[in-house]
């Protein structure tokens, strides 16, 4: 049945004290994710909000082929909201590096300045396929949606004592740079196609989604993620900061706002 997923809102150290609208913390607490519990209908995809005051650790995800049996790999995708000056993404390595290199790298801190770093602003757009080096700087607030999997393998955390999977991470990490042709501005108006395979279609909708982009997410259950003015679904409001999970895209009205939608590809069973 389409309705509106509930909400988890997590603490975390390198979380925000005050977060970006329509969002707000609790006095004294620090918001780090915001997620959507994935309805039993659609398993295979997660949706967070993630708010940054620090940066976060050097990891890894591995592919569905290199998961443990039983799990799924990571794949996942980053909109920025908001960025304060001189905030970055790192993707990937600016040039190639050995599983030698790397792990020397992770052990004495250096792999820091080995990754590319981007500097980003709201609109801009990143897709990490399964196996990319990565991190998320300080001072950003964005949406990710991803493979919902939890299979995270740390290569670097800047000191702070967590357990870093360098075994795990190195075997499956791609030690060389990002594809550029993954990483864009998308523009503020408009209907936009952000991915499409290997594991998820995802578009940021202008309004009404037009007949091509209905003909593709026609076949079957999927989420919508209202970014500035609320979608109707099933005679519920989804606000801005929610999520909602259709059985079909013709459950769904948008109005005038834009909003992103995304389905699986590859379904569970």
């Amino acid at each position: 049945m389409s309705r509106v997923l509930s909400t988890k809102s997590v603490e975390k150290p390198w979380g925000q004290d005050t977060l970006p609208p329509p969002f707000s913390a609790p006095h004294g607490k620090r918001i780090g994710e915001i997620w959507f519990e994935p309805p039993p209908e659609l398993p295979e995809l997660l949706v967070k909000y993630l708010f940054t005051s620090e940066n976060l650790s050097v990891q890894v995800h591995p592919s569905d082929a290199q998961a443990p049996a039983g799990s799924r790999g990571k794949e996942e995708c980053w909109l920025v909201l908001t960025a304060e000056p001189g905030a970055k993404l790192a993707i990937g390595f600016t040039e190639s590096v050995s599983p030698e290199k790397m792990r020397a790298a992770a052990l004495d801190g250096s792999i820091e300045q080995l990754l590319a770093w981007h500097e980003v602003g709201p609109g801009d757009f990143v897709y990490l396929p399964a196996n990319t080096v990565h991190a998320i700087g300080a001072g950003l607030s964005l949406i990710e949606v991803q493979q919902n999997s939890d299979i995270t393998y740390r290569l670097y955390d800047y000191g702070r004592p967590r357990e870093l999977h360098l075994d795990n991470g190195i075997a499956v990490a791609e030690g060389g740079p990002h594809d550029p042709k993954l990483r864009r501005h998308v523009p503020d108006r408009g209907d936009v196609t952000l991915a499409d395979g290997p594991h998820f279609r995802l578009d940021r909708i202008d309004g009404e989604p037009d007949a091509a982009t209905a003909a593709r997410y026609a076949g079957g259950p999927l989420l919508v993620i209202p970014v500035d003015a609320p979608v109707t679904l099933a005679e519920q409001a989804v606000e801005p900061g929610g999520c909602g999970m259709a059985e079909r895209l013709s459950d769904i009205a948008f109005g005038g706002g834009r909003a992103l939608i995304a389905q699986p590809l590859t379904r569970s069973g």
